[in-house]
C-alpha cells in the first residue's frame, strides 16, 4: 500500500512544467522580438497576463497555450506537447500520480458512496462540490481545480476507449450541490454517458441495508487495470490518496467490488431511476 502525496504544497516548485513552460515563452518571447504586451496582443491576453506567466505568479492557461502554438512556437509543438502536463499539475498533488495511471488505464472500475464520480461530474456539479469544500479554495483555485477535472472526460473518447463502469450509492442520486437544477442536469449527463459503449453505470438501492447487508459500507474505491495488465486500487479519503498495489489487498478490495456490484441494480434499471429522478427535479 502506498500513500501518494500525503501534504499539499504550494510551493513553486511543486510544478516543474509550469516552471520549464514560464522559461520557453520568456525565451522564445525575447527571440522574437516581441515584448510582453506585443505578444499579449498578438495572442488575445494582457502583457500583464503574460508577466504571470514569465514570473510564474499565475500558471499557463490551456487557453494561453493553444494560442502560443502558432505565435510564437516556431512549429516545434513544444505547448502542445506541455498541454497534459500543465492540466495534471492542476490536479492536487495526491491525485497526480494517479492522474497518468488514469489516462492510460484498460478499465477502470468505481465505485461512489457520496458524490458522483469525477469523471461522469458536469461543470456546474464540479464547481459546485468544489467550491463548497473545506477549507473553501479562492475562485481562481476553484475554476483551475474545475478545469482539471473536466479534462479527465477526454479519457472517455480515448481511442481505444477503456472500459469504465461506474456503481454509485442511490443517497449520491439525491443529494444536491449548488442547487437542485444544478443535480437535474446531473442526472441527466449520466444517463447520456451511460448510453456510451464502454460505460456502465448502477446504483446501489437505498433500502439495500434492509436485506442484511451492504458491501459498500466501508467508502469509495477505484479498482484499474493498468495499460501493463496490472490491477491496482485508488482510494482517495480524506486529502490522501491511497494506491493499493499488494496482490494480497488487491484481491480483498476486487471481492468486496464484486459484491457491490452484485447488490446494485441492473445497468438498464440503473439508468431508469436516474431518469426518474431527474424527472422529479423538473
Amino acid at each position: 500500500m502506498t500513500e501518494l502525496g500525503r501534504e499539499e504544497s504550494t510551493k513553486k516548485d511543486d510544478r516543474p512544467a509550469s516552471g520549464l513552460v514560464a522559461e520557453i515563452v520568456r525565451i522564445l518571447r525575447k527571440k522574437q522580438g516581441y515584448t510582453q504586451d506585443q505578444l499579449g496582443d498578438l495572442i488575445g491576453w494582457t502583457g500583464s497576463a503574460i508577466s504571470a506567466v514569465e514570473t510564474r505568479a499565475q500558471p499557463v492557461s490551456d487557453e494561453m497555450l493553444v494560442a502560443l502554438e502558432p505565435a510564437i512556437g516556431e512549429g516545434l509543438g513544444v505547448f502542445t506537447v506541455a498541454r497534459p502536463y500543465i492540466l495534471r499539475e492542476r490536479f492536487p498533488k495526491r491525485f497526480r500520480d494517479f492522474s497518468i495511471l488514469e489516462a492510460e488505464a484498460l478499465s477502470i472500475s468505481t465505485y461512489e458512496d457520496f458524490v458522483v464520480g469525477g469523471l461522469f461530474q458536469t461543470e456546474e456539479y464540479a464547481r459546485a462540490l468544489i467550491g463548497g469544500g473545506h477549507p473553501t479554495p479562492s475562485e481562481e483555485k476553484r475554476e483551475e481545480l474545475v478545469e482539471a477535472r473536466r479534462s479527465r472526460r477526454a479519457l472517455l473518447d480515448r481511442t481505444p476507449p477503456p472500459l469504465l463502469e461506474l456503481i454509485m450509492d442511490e443517497s449520491v442520486l439525491h443529494r444536491p450541490f449548488g442547487s437542485r437544477e444544478i443535480l437535474r442536469d446531473q442526472l441527466l449527463s449520466l444517463a447520456e454517458d451511460a448510453k456510451r459503449p464502454n460505460v456502465s453505470i448502477q446504483v446501489i438501492p437505498l433500502d439495500r441495508g434492509l436485506r442484511g447487508s451492504h458491501a459498500g459500507d466501508r467508502g469509495p474505491m477505484h479498482l484499474v487495470e493498468t495499460k501493463d495488465h496490472e490491477h491496482v486500487v485508488y482510494m482517495d479519503i480524506e486529502d490522501q490518496g491511497i494506491l493499493v498495489s499488494r496482490l494480497s489487498e488487491v484481491s480483498q478490495l476486487t471481492h468486496r467490488y464484486a459484491k457491490i456490484r452484485a447488490q446494485a441494480l441492473s445497468p438498464d434499471d440503473s439508468v431508469e431511476l436516474i431518469k426518474r429522478l431527474a424527472g422529479e427535479l423538473a
